[in-house]
């Protein structure tokens, strides 16, 4: 029998797992941490090419990375706070979330333990400040830049930090 299919609705913000979800199948001998980071995509929405500021910063390796601001809450913040401290820190730009992105998490292993790690994206527009790293206090990022947002999935170094440009991109018009 013909069933109506429900419609879905307009945008549902991402969810995006990478590496092993839920328990493994094999028992690691590991302890495992959670950790939850908060950031995204703050766009300047004054520039005809909707310019995105991102980060550069080395990984473990010693390889050049850009990415997505992010970091992790303070104190009693919330995720929305984190992620306008964190970009800000991080970028020098101050901005005002207008959407949420959705949120993706992974696994990794580090120091003795794996880590579980979730981070919520948001959308925002720019409202002040200048590029900088100067004031972020880990000292994490190496470099911030300016990307135009249509060339924004060609510079970042995460397929799934790719995904949410893609969402950013269209979900924006309904913000400017």
């Amino acid at each position: 029998m013909d069933r109506p299919v429900p419609s879905a609705p307009k945008r549902t913000p991402l969810t995006v797992s990478m590496g092993t979800t839920g328990m493994p199948a094999v028992q690691h001998q590991l302890p495992t941490v959670e950790e939850v980071s908060a950031g995204g995509i703050v766009v300047d929405a004054s520039r005809k090419t909707l310019d995105v500021a991102i980060i550069a910063r080395l990984n473990r390796g010693g390889r050049l990375e850009w990415c997505l601001p992010k970091g992790h809450p303070e104190g009693v913040e919330n995720n929305e706070e984190a992620a306008v401290r964190e970009i800000a820190e991080e970028t020098g730009i101050e901005g005002r979330i207008v959407s949420t992105l959705g949120s993706i998490d992974y696994w990794f292993t580090v120091s003795g333990h794996r880590v579980h790690k979730t981070v919520h994206h948001f959308l925002l527009i720019a409202t002040g400040g200048y590029l900088t790293i100067e004031n972020d206090p880990d000292h994490e990022a190496i470099d911030v830049a300016w990307v135009p947002l249509q060339e924004l999935g060609r510079r970042l170094s995460f397929p799934n930090e790719r995904r949410i440009a893609d969402l950013a991109r269209e979900e924006l018009p309904e913000h400017l």
